[in-house]
């Protein structure tokens, strides 16, 4: 009998609300198949269940989600990873629950897609942010269908462009998340807070609701979703990225770096 592997994404149930803990340490909570696949499975499950209100998206450890797999990016089909993240997102957006994103860690590249697809995330003291993807040869394509239509564009310009590290406040300002906590206490209070006004609505009052303010996000998948996937299907195959992640794996500076 083959060995049961422990899940990668724990979930658990307390008054209408589905928690899913992104739970990944070896590889900080990396978009892996096997967790893009449970996570999948486990936000369709809650949409599902009649008795569920919301949803909130968490982690364990200090990183909400690193970003692609490298391994798996630098091994397998380059097509896989960036599919795979197009379809969770839009499920994310999609499902006919509120979607809540509790971040107390460190975001990097694909986990802010995570992020841009959620309805509402409030981040705490611990957490900082940065799209990565330059500084490997890539670019933050497919992360770009929620995120655009909802990030300032001069902002997105910027930090897109130097992939340098950004905090909860600077993520507030450019309306990457709906709350930034300056502690812990504040950042439980304020997922209370809005959990609490989610439980007293009604399912088709959510529902039709996030239909409405969802509508520009999913337009986006909608019109660039094959563009997005081509383009970071090429990029992730191509020798200048893989140069990049290899000499992020191997902690060194890739090839082109001054």
């Amino acid at each position: 009998m083959s060995e049961q592997l422990e899940p990668l994404v724990r979930r658990s149930l307390e008054r209408g609300v589905v928690t899913l803990t992104l739970d990944s340490p070896a590889n900080r909570n990396a978009l892996s198949t096997r967790l893009v696949a449970e996570l999948t499975e486990g936000l369709a499950q809650a949409d599902g269940d009649k008795e569920v209100r919301a949803v909130v998206l968490t982690h364990t450890g200090s990183v909400f989600c690193a970003g692609a797999d490298l391994n798996e990016a630098t091994s397998g089909d380059p097509a896989s990873g960036p599919r795979n993240l197009v379809q969770l997102m839009r499920t994310i957006v999609e499902l006919g629950k509120p979607v809540l994103a509790k971040i107390d860690g460190h975001v990097r590249a694909g986990g802010l897609g995570l992020i841009g697809a959620c309805d509402i995330a409030v981040s705490g003291p611990k957490s900082t942010f940065a799209f990565t993807e330059v500084k490997l040869g890539l670019a933050p394509a497919v992360i770009s269908l929620p995120l655009l239509p909802r990030l300032d564009p001069r902002a997105a310009a910027s930090w897109y462009l130097t992939g340098a590290v950004f905090d909860s406040r600077e993520a507030e300002r450019i309306g990457l998340v709906t709350r930034a906590e300056a502690d812990a206490d504040g950042l439980a209070a304020a997922c209370e807070e809005f959990l609490d006004s989610l439980r007293k609505a009604s399912p088709q009052g959510l529902a039709e609701t996030k239909h409405l303010v969802t509508a520009d996000v999913l337009a986006s998948f909608d019109e660039h979703r094959d563009a997005m996937i081509e383009t970071s299907t090429r990029l992730f195959g191509s020798p200048e990225a893989q140069e990049g992640m290899r000499a992020f794996l191997e902690r060194r500076p890739p090839s082109w770096a001054r």
